[in-house]
C-alpha cells in the first residue's frame, strides 16, 4: 500500500497589545497576510516548540518568551498545492505572548490590529454595526427554513435574546466562512455565486481560522491564568492593565469595578513609584507572583464579573 507524504509545518499567532491595540504579527505571502511558519526540520528541530521559535527568528528577527502549543490543524485541502498533487500539510499551530517590538529593516513581516481581521470579535464600542447590518441577514438568509442553522446562527453570533460568548470565536469564523461570507471560502470554492461582505482583512490559507482559534485561547484564559502580564512590562499602571484585558476581551469593562477585583485578587501589589504623564500622576503596579501559590485560578476576572450584552 502507497502512504502519501505529509509534510509537518509549523504556524505561530504572536500577539501583542501596543496603546491599547491588540497586534497580530504577520508576514507577507503571495496573495494575502500570512502567520510565521516553516516546515519541520526533522533533523535540525529537536522539539517542535524549537521548530516555531526558529522561524520566527528566522522571519522576524527576535526570540520568543511565552510560547504555548495552539492546535493542529490538518484538513484536506488546507493548502491548494495539495488539489494539484502536491503534499498534504499538517500544522502544528503555538500561540505567543509578547510585547511589541520594533523589527528588523528590511523583513517583510508587520504588526496589524488582530480585530482588523475579525472585526466581529470587537465590542469595545458596542455591538459591531458589522454583525446586525451585514453578517445576521445574510447568515439568516443561508439557514433558511433550517430550524437547526437557524439556531446555531443565533447562539454562535448572540441573536434573537441569545447570550454573546466571547470564546466561541472559532465557532463564529468557521459559520461565516461555511455559509461564504469571507474572502477564503470564496477563494477555495471558486463555484459559489455572489461576493464575501466586508468581512475583515483576508489571510493566506487557513490561517484566519488559526488566529480566531487563538483568540478564544486568549479570552478563556484571561478567566483562570494571568497570562495578560506577559504583555506588559515589568511595571505598570492600573489603566495600562486594564487596557490590555480590554483588547484582548474585545469588550469594556468597568473602571472601579475591575480595578478592586485585581487588588481584591491579589495578582497586583504597589511599587511605590508613579508614573509621569502629561496629567494626573498614576500609581505603578507589579505582578505578584505569590499569587500562584495562594490559589490555582489566578485569572483576572470571574464568571459574571465583566462580560455583559
Amino acid at each position: 500500500m502507497n502512504i502519501a507524504p505529509v509534510l509537518i509545518g509549523l504556524e505561530a499567532v504572536i500577539v501583542a497589545v501596543t496603546a491599547a491595540t491588540p497586534r497580530v504579527l504577520t508576514v507577507h505571502d503571495t496573495e494575502a497576510d500570512a502567520l510565521p511558519s516553516g516546515p519541520l526540520d526533522l533533523e535540525q528541530h529537536q522539539t517542535l516548540e524549537r521548530g516555531v521559535r526558529d522561524w520566527v527568528e528566522r522571519k522576524a528577527g527576535f526570540s520568543l518568551g511565552y510560547v504555548e502549543q495552539l492546535y493542529t490543524f490538518g484538513d484536506r485541502f488546507r493548502d491548494p498545492r495539495e488539489r494539484a498533487g502536491g503534499t498534504r500539510v499538517i500544522s502544528t499551530a503555538y500561540l505567543a505572548l509578547v510585547r511589541e517590538q520594533p523589527l528588523p529593516v528590511g523583513t517583510d513581516a508587520r504588526w496589524h490590529d488582530w480585530y482588523a481581521f475579525l472585526p466581529w470579535e470587537d465590542w469595545r464600542h458596542g455591538r459591531p454595526r458589522l454583525v446586525d447590518a451585514e453578517l445576521a441577514p445574510r447568515l439568516h438568509i443561508w439557514a433558511g427554513r433550517d430550524r437547526r442553522r437557524r439556531e446555531r446562527v443565533d447562539l454562535t453570533f448572540g441573536l434573537d435574546e441569545a447570550p454573546w460568548d466571547p470564546e466561541r470565536t472559532l465557532e463564529r469564523y468557521e459559520l461565516i466562512w461555511e455559509a461564504g461570507l469571507v474572502a477564503e471560502a470564496q477563494r477555495e470554492r471558486s463555484h459559489m455565486a455572489g461576493s464575501a461582505v466586508a468581512s475583515g482583512r483576508a489571510m493566506a490559507l487557513d490561517h484566519r481560522r488559526i488566529l480566531a482559534t487563538a483568540l478564544g485561547r486568549v479570552r478563556g484564559k484571561l478567566r483562570y491564568r494571568p497570562v495578560v502580564f506577559e504583555l506588559l512590562p515589568a511595571e505598570f499602571t492600573l489603566l495600562q492593565l486594564q487596557q490590555v484585558v480590554e483588547a484582548l476581551a474585545g469588550n469594556r469593562l468597568h473602571k472601579q469595578n475591575f480595578r478592586r477585583l485585581v487588588e481584591h485578587a491579589g495578582l497586583v501589589e504597589g511599587t511605590g513609584r508613579v508614573a509621569r504623564t502629561s496629567g494626573r500622576p498614576a500609581e505603578l503596579f507589579r505582578f505578584r507572583r505569590e499569587v500562584f501559590r495562594e490559589r490555582p485560578d489566578p485569572g483576572v476576572c470571574f464568571p459574571g464579573a465583566w462580560w455583559g450584552r
